[in-house]
């Protein structure tokens, strides 16, 4: 067996599980595609989520993972031999019997708006009505286009889109990474810099898993692996796993190596705005602990968590 590139388990197809949503399929097909051209043949698995059933505001339906927890589920009882997950949907904690084998080289972790007529968010009139399902988009817009009204959202990219085409609001806020997936970049008014929205800790970036015992997966998997990613998504899952926060709590971070530094730029909101801080260091989990540190002294200085919440789970794309 070649170490470069091991066969697939028993000689068959490997089974990649992916929800069955465009921008999903999209991500699944990329990985895919590596897949087949260390020379593996693969096919892929609908999986329908609980995030996906349900249209209910993503803060309501109940729980961490509200996109993965069918893939995993999946995966564990040998339905597919591997998930491929938006990384900002994953749950910090480890999941028994499964390995997070790859973090495959981040797409754009930036926001992006799109506006009727392509305005600016700066140059939004007085009184915009602005989409996004995201509580730390909806602080971040408070905070930068204050002259704006954040409403709720949900749906697939393209309806998303539609609300803005048939003047229903007057601008969304999507993550960039998704538009390029899609190949619907260009629909966008502008690309959001992280000097004014920093994104969800982990988007742009893809999670693979496998079964923890399936070491032959787990060791071709490892073939797409982006160190320089998997540091950086680190240190921002870090932050989130010591502030005790779920995916909706309004938290950003961003992660980049400046020469020999790793920094991380994060944002939380509070009840009267928002905090900002940059820390820099050479450990990606001590960096995000650290950041942790810092704001939970401002926020919490009696101890706990101030995001702790039942029904934290991520805000969608």
């Amino acid at each position: 067996m070649s170490d470069s590139a091991p066969d697939a388990p028993a000689g068959r197809p490997l089974r990649l599980g992916t929800r069955a949503s465009d921008l999903a399929t999209s991500q699944s097909d990329w990985v895919a595609d590596k897949l087949r051209a260390l020379g593996h043949e693969v096919e892929l698995v609908l999986v329908q989520t609980e995030g996906d059933r349900s249209s209910a505001p993503l803060t309501q339906i109940g729980g961490t993972g509200v996109f993965v927890s069918a893939l995993r589920e999946a995966l564990l009882e040998g339905r597919i031999d591997l998930a491929v997950h938006s990384l900002k949907d994953l749950p910090v904690g480890e999941e028994a019997g499964l390995v997070l084998a790859a973090v495959p080289e981040r797409e754009d972790p930036r926001d992006a708006l799109i506006s009727r007529d392509r305005v600016a968010l700066a140059d939004l009139p007085e009184g915009a009505v602005i989409g996004t399902g995201s509580p730390r988009r909806a602080v971040q817009l408070e905070a930068a286009a204050s002259q704006t009204t954040v409403t709720g959202l949900r749906g697939n990219v393209g309806s998303r889109i539609g609300k803005v085409t048939d003047g229903t609001l007057d601008a969304i806020v999507l993550a960039a990474a998704g538009l390029r997936r899609l190949g619907r970049i260009d629909e966008a008014s502008e690309v959001l810099e992280p000097s004014v929205m920093l994104p969800a800790p982990g988007q742009g970036a893809l999670a693979v898993e496998c079964r923890y015992d399936d070491r032959e997966t787990a060791r071709l998997l490892a073939q797409l692996d982006h160190a320089p990613t998997r540091e950086a998504v680190t240190a921002e899952r870090s932050l989130l796993g010591a502030l005790e926060a779920g995916c909706s709590a309004p938290v950003g971070a961003l992660a980049a190596r400046d020469g020999d530094d790793l920094v991380l730029d994060a944002v939380v909101g509070t009840g009267e705005g928002v905090l900002r801080h940059t820390v820099r260091g050479h450990s990606a989990v001590d960096l995000g602990h650290e950041m942790a540190h810092h704001f939970l002294n401002r926020l919490a200085p009696d101890g706990g968590s101030p995001f702790q919440t039942p029904t934290a789970q991520q805000s969608g794309a």
